[in-house]
């Protein structure tokens, strides 16, 4: 149904309700032969007289009568709708659905979540936690927190934050680590990777590490355990399994307890770059920009994690 009708529904329904067309057109703030030509058009397409004509009313045909009060049902309904649309364009609400990293789950957004919830009641929250890549499109997801670069040239990325990546292992898998000072001693010793880390690396098989103004190359190739979920592969490292590239906020609680320990404190790795992905859409709901403003505030925090001493048992 397209404007034109939606428009010569309502110059009908008040022609009834007015009484006649010159009441309407003063209603609608339109000519007389403007009211009388929506009325032509519309007896024109349906192919039935809608209105008995006279010199001193009009009264409805049968089919004028039916028309009528679908017309008004129509109305209605182009008006809630209006009115629905224009609460989501400017109140927060319905359902906000969120995808992010497993690891996320582990109270990274509770604190956001926190406040989102409590200053816009109208909203709820549907979030899914699955690692690696994530259709927002096909599967309605209205935000999502992802790592590292964008493939898709589709969707818009918001900066969130840039965490450290340390490298990190149990105290009980390498207790001499203190002793180890340069990254190619760690060749000796077990890695445990992430899955799509070591896809990012794939043309190079290495990874560089900076000391200083020096840099130097860190073989990924030496990892002999790959694992697709961060959550498994912190778990893997508190397990004495090898040593892994971790980042700071998902582990801060075990460096603090001393379950993981730093090594090689004086070298950087890259940052781990955390974004906020929406699909390229001109408008954005109010939820999705409150959600967009709340994240945004909440890692752009400087000291939201606090960071720990590299290097400390």
């Amino acid at each position: 149904m397209n404007k034109n009708m939606i428009k010569g529904m309502i110059v009908f329904t008040t022609i009834v309700e007015r009484g006649s067309m010159s009441a309407a057109a003063q209603q609608l703030n339109l000519s007389s032969s403007a009211v009388s030509q929506q009325v032509t058009k519309l007896e024109m397409d349906m192919g039935i007289s809608l209105l008995h004509r006279n010199t001193r009313n009009l009264t409805l045909t049968e089919a004028g009568s039916l028309f009528y009060k679908n017309c008004c049902k129509v109305i209605a309904i182009v008006e809630t709708t209006e009115q629905k649309l224009n609460n989501l364009k400017g109140i927060p609400s319905g359902e906000l659905k969120i995808a992010a990293p497993i690891g996320f789950g582990g109270g990274l957004l509770s604190e956001p979540f926190k406040y989102l919830l409590a200053a816009h009641p109208q909203i709820s929250l549907n979030l899914l936690l699955q690692d690696g890549p994530i259709d927002i499109v096909n599967d309605g997801i209205d935000l999502a927190i992802c790592i590292g670069p964008l493939s898709d040239s589709n969707l818009i990325a918001r900066h969130l934050a840039d965490w450290r990546m340390l490298l990190c292992v149990s105290p009980d898998y390498l207790p001499m680590h203190k002793n180890i000072h340069h990254p190619t001693e760690l060749a000796a010793f077990n890695r445990v990777n992430h899955t799509y880390a070591r896809v990012n690396h794939a043309c190079t098989k290495s990874e560089i590490l900076t000391h200083n103004h020096s840099q130097a190359r860190f073989e990924l190739a030496s990892s002999r355990i790959a694992v697709n979920n961060m959550q498994a592969l912190i778990q893997f490292t508190l397990d004495g399994l090898g040593f892994a590239a971790l980042p700071e906020p998902e582990i801060y609680k075990y460096l603090k307890s001393g379950q993981l320990v730093t090594l090689l404190p004086e070298w950087s790795l890259s940052t781990y770059k955390v974004y906020s992905v929406t699909s390229a859409r001109d408008k954005q709901p109010a939820k999705v920009k409150e959600a967009l403003n709340t994240l945004s505030q909440y890692f752009g925090q400087s000291g939201f994690c606090q960071p720990v001493k590299r290097g400390a048992a």
